[in-house]
């Protein structure tokens, strides 16, 4: 691992790391394992699945668990995976979060986001819509936006059938994931449909790499400046997509997209994460044009913390945190 900069560096908070996560880095550097972006990209999924579960929390029980597909706008079956914390139906239907998977648009699944969204299933108390997107390389932009909106809209659709309540529907996603859940709210008040919360943890949300927390973080702390670059070289189908808001909904094409009417934010970001600086502005974004959005800032974590609570004791509160904000969009 690199050096740390001096926590006055520009792009550094002025906390340390976390002692947990600095042991951590510490034990992924001494592991000397191969830097997911040297990988064939298939190696690196299955790399990825594999070591996905180590340093998350166990998989918690729930009601039900159900594999299937919705389809998409080409014809394919969009693999799912549906989470119920207890019985649901027309009745009494229970409130939904559709949920994106991290990996840089080119490594994850519902198996490797398994574990979490168990969690918030529960701790939350309502449905778990859990998508398996398409991934580059072998599917380039804007196929894993497309997928995204139209699990969107079957959800919104179908929600009677699948016992949830479509006034309580909620987006979320992290990383990768969290940029097609900020793409998905602007869909959704672009179509008339009216999720109660994007809850966007460390998103990705701009069309260049050059904030101060870019420049600060460029390597050492999980995430690296090089990984970046590789995870959207495979999944961009041409460098000026870059600037297209459903990749980069802060500032592409230079302004970004209209956020003005979409659904209320809650947004995580990480201190020693790359993306922090996008992160804290797409909820400044938000604020200035009039939409509630929440920023929450763990300073001492770093990118993915969500998915390290077995090593890292702290992660527990943060997820704490996340769940209270579902809790209280639901509760509207």
């Amino acid at each position: 691992m690199s050096a740390q900069p001096a926590p006055s560096t520009p792009g550094l908070p002025a906390q340390p790391l976390d002692p947990q996560v600095a042991q951590l880095l510490e034990l992924v550097a001494r592991a000397r394992r191969p830097a997911i972006h040297t990988m064939d990209p298939a190696d690196a999924k299955i790399g990825y699945e594999k070591s996905a579960l180590i340093l998350d929390i166990p998989p918690a029980a729930v009601h039900a668990v159900e594999d299937f597909t919705v389809p998409a706008r080409d014809g394919f079956g969009i693999p799912v995976r549906l989470y119920a914390p207890r019985e649901a139906s027309w009745a009494d239907p229970l409130p939904l979060l559709v949920y994106f998977h991290g990996g840089g648009f080119t490594v994850g699944s519902v198996n490797s986001h398994d574990p979490l969204c168990r969690m918030l299933c529960n701790e939350a108390d309502c449905l778990v819509l859990s998508v398996d997107y398409r991934l580059g390389p072998d599917w380039k932009f804007p196929t894993a936006a497309n997928d995204a909106f139209d699990v969107l809209h079957w959800v919104f659709a179908e929600a009677g059938r699948l016992g949830a309540d479509p006034a309580r529907i909620a987006l979320g996603g992290d990383s990768a994931g969290g940029t097609l859940a900020a793409a998905c709210a602007i869909e959704a008040r672009d179509t008339g449909l009216r999720p109660v919360l994007q809850m966007l943890v460390y998103p990705g949300t701009s069309a260049r790499q050059d904030t101060p927390s870019h420049r600060a973080l460029a390597d050492g702390y999980l995430l690296t400046a090089d990984m970046i670059q590789w995870f959207f070289g495979q999944y961009l189908d041409a460098e000026a997509s870059r600037d297209d808001w459903r990749f980069a909904p802060l500032d592409g094409g230079g302004r970004g997209a209209d956020v003005h009417g979409v659904c209320p934010a809650w947004i995580a970001v990480a201190g020693y994460d790359p993306l922090h600086d996008e992160g804290v502005a797409y909820a400044a974004k938000l604020q200035a044009a009039g939409v509630p959005a929440t920023l929450a800032d763990y300073p001492t974590m770093i990118h993915d913390f969500f998915k390290l609570g077995r090593f890292i004791g702290a992660v527990a509160g943060a997820h704490a945190d996340a769940v209270a904000a579902l809790r209280e969009a639901f509760d509207r």
